[in-house]
């Protein structure tokens, strides 16, 4: 396994000469007419800062354990407490429907709580919605993170939101709880801001993990939406502290699965044409919810943050009192459409419903995530089409209703996909819910339908469009960069189709104080030359340092992006 971000002391990187190349570029190889000593003291400082790069990814796996079994235990009991609150809450409802007297006590409580939570947000905005579009902004672009204070803010607003049974999902903030509390342990164990980002990756690899119970989606989470690029060190890293994570979750929690399907019956043949219809609904969906997500929250900007948090705690009145099965995060809603027998109005119905209480919900910006109740609408999207297809008649092609279940599962995949664009994950969130293989490929399907949907209707990932806005909402005041005047190292991919395959590295216009100072090609790990040849698959060490590197950062990673 090799290591990706480099672990490197930042004296040695801010000791190093930027200017001691033509354009702030590439270091030059030693060429006849070159100064020996010289290019060989550049080397040498290079070396330097590549020695740790074989030695110490074990020792940061170790690490990793470390920060995994505190974000696991910190989930553990984030997650415990969220769903005793969503408890709580059907029986409150269900008591103000027979005590209406008491709706007064509740309505005060309503307005107490909205100003504690609106306070708790001023004074940390980046424990607000979410949380995984900040980890996203930490490791991306260098955002800042105080995280005992967002443990503080996630688990208090957040805790709660859950006994009013708002329809938000725990396992985007547990994926902050995760990163924060991982965070914590590289404040003293790690050696830069290299390692120190690797434990905040891992911490939000072990967050998912300990949510779900699911370590393999917890891993590629990390990687697929966190870091959005491949690395080798973070996946390590993350799969150390994601299995850890969820042996804690066991520990504590049981091996009973976070969602508990029954029976999921694997498809005929001849129904798999049923896959295409079922893809391109769920793309629909994602979108629909994508759009509703984001334009109840412009709705909201409109109004003062106390106002928006009691208008969408309000809400849950209603809700409760009328359709209770739309509270909280969505797990029972989800057991409900598996086994599903009402009738097809009232499928729609609580669809619309969820749908729009999970818009308001998290329009209001209060600690809560978004991740389960997309799940949620999914299944119930899914459900819906299955037995809407079930009760017409086309001869072999008729859809049995043992495949409702089926049916549900597949549509969660679909949804989340088309909303999150992340493919992989929802694949594997969705085999390690089911436990088995055996729905891999219409999982496949159905997932690349919906995400090709998505892709066609233009629809942004929206974990990327809430950080764009959280960024211009908390920082519209500062430079363009959200990175201070620090040096930094980053490694990218090259994928196939970026402009910069075939070049040479001195034919590459890099931005300004940006070196590339490694290749990783096929296993080894060299120092380029000048003429180096980029080739697809590379991956290249990028060190730069400036006030502008979050720009710097968005050319580089567009130069070794196929979407350049």
């Amino acid at each position: 396994m090799r290591k990706t971000h480099l672990d490197v002391a930042d004296d040695d990187v801010q000791d190093f000469d930027f200017d001691s190349t033509p354009s702030h570029r590439v270091d030059a190889a030693p060429t006849k007419n070159s100064n020996v000593s010289e290019n060989t003291r550049k080397h040498t400082h290079i070396e330097k800062l590549l020695s740790g790069s074989y030695t110490m990814q074990w020792s940061i796996a170790a690490k990793g354990i470390v920060g995994g079994g505190v974000a696991g235990a910190l989930v553990v009991i984030y997650r415990a407490a969220i769903a005793y609150g969503n408890t709580w809450a059907i029986s409150l409802y269900d008591y103000l429907g027979t005590h209406p007297v008491m709706i007064a006590v509740w309505a005060l409580a309503v307005l107490v709580s909205a100003w504690i939570i609106s306070r708790l947000i001023a004074w940390e905005p980046m424990a607000s919605g979410s949380g995984i579009p900040q980890v996203e902004g930490v490791l991306l672009w260098g955002l800042k993170m105080r995280w005992w204070s967002i443990l503080t803010v996630r688990f208090i607003a957040g805790i709660v939101c859950g006994f009013f049974g708002m329809s938000l999902g725990r396992e985007g903030p547990s994926i902050q709880i995760g990163a924060a509390g991982s965070a914590s342990v590289g404040n003293r164990l790690a050696k830069n801001k290299v390692e120190n980002d690797n434990f905040i990756a891992a911490g939000a690899a072990a967050g998912l993990s300990a949510a779900f119970s699911a370590p393999l989606s917890g891993m590629m989470f990390a990687l697929e939406e966190v870091y959005s690029s491949f690395s080798p060190t973070v996946l390590f890293t993350a799969t150390t502290a994601a299995l850890t994570a969820d042996l804690i979750s066991k520990v504590f929690l049981g091996f009973t699965p976070v969602l508990q399907f029954g029976t999921i019956a694997a498809l005929d043949l001849h129904t798999y044409v049923w896959l295409i219809p079922l893809g391109i609904f769920a793309g629909l969906i994602g979108a629909a919810i994508n759009k509703m997500l984001l334009g109840l929250q412009t709705l909201y900007g409109y109004i003062s943050a106390f106002w928006r948090i009691v208008i969408a705690i309000g809400l849950a009145l209603p809700v409760g009192l009328l359709c209770p099965l739309a509270l909280g995060g969505g797990a029972n809603l989800i057991q409900y459409a598996e086994q599903a027998t009402t009738s097809l109005a009232f499928l729609a119905t609580i669809l619309i419903v969820k749908m729009l209480f999970t818009s308001t919900s998290f329009g209001s910006g209060v600690p809560g995530g978004i991740f389960l109740p997309i799940l949620t609408i999914g299944a119930v999207a899914g459900s819906l089409f299955a037995r809407t297809v079930g009760l017409l008649n086309f001869g072999s092609f008729s859809l049995p209703h043992n495949y409702v279940a089926t049916f549900t599962v597949l549509a969660m995949a679909g949804a989340l996909t088309a909303s999150v664009k992340a493919p992989i994950t929802s694949m594997l969130l969705v085999i390690e819910m089911t436990g088995s293989l055996v729905h891999m490929f219409p999982v496949a399907v159905v997932t690349f339908i919906a995400l090709l949907v998505s892709d066609i209707l233009h629809i942004d990932p929206i974990y990327h469009v809430l950080l764009e806005r959280y960024m211009h909402k908390t920082q519209p005041a500062r430079e363009p960069a959200a990175v201070e005047d620090s040096a930094g190292i980053l490694s990218l991919p090259v994928e196939l189709g970026s402009s910069v395959i075939g070049k040479a590295i001195r034919d590459v216009d890099w931005p300004e104080h940006t070196m590339v100072i490694a290749v990783q090609r096929g296993g080894k790990e060299f120092i380029p030359h000048r003429g180096t040849v980029i080739h697809p698959g590379d991956s290249l060490v990028f060190l730069f340092r400036g006030k502008n590197q979050k720009i710097a950062r968005e050319e580089v990673t567009a130069l070794v992006s196929m979407a350049y």
